[in-house]
């Protein structure tokens, strides 16, 4: 696999963070962020893909879905 070499700030207790379960799995720290932002990544395309799905389904302003709800005394 290719990597490239990038620079990120973390904050402090991030940083931390990463170090210490880095080095309670044996594994690097550029491996636990690659993996974080894999699955990061993964949801997005997931989320993407039910958007997809969904649009041509008719849109619903949130006013009348509240004001519906209160004439049939859900509210």
């Amino acid at each position: 696999m290719e990597t490239t070499r990038t620079t990120v700030y973390l904050e402090r207790d991030l940083h931390r963070a990463l170090r210490l379960r880095s080095a309670s799995s044996e594994h690097s720290l550029s491996r636990i962020v690659n993996e974080a932002v894999r699955r990061a990544l993964a949801e997005d395309a997931v989320d993407l893909e039910a958007l997809s799905k969904r649009r041509s389904e008719k849109s619903l302003d949130f006013g009348t879905f509240v004001q519906g709800l209160k004439r049939v005394g859900r509210l």
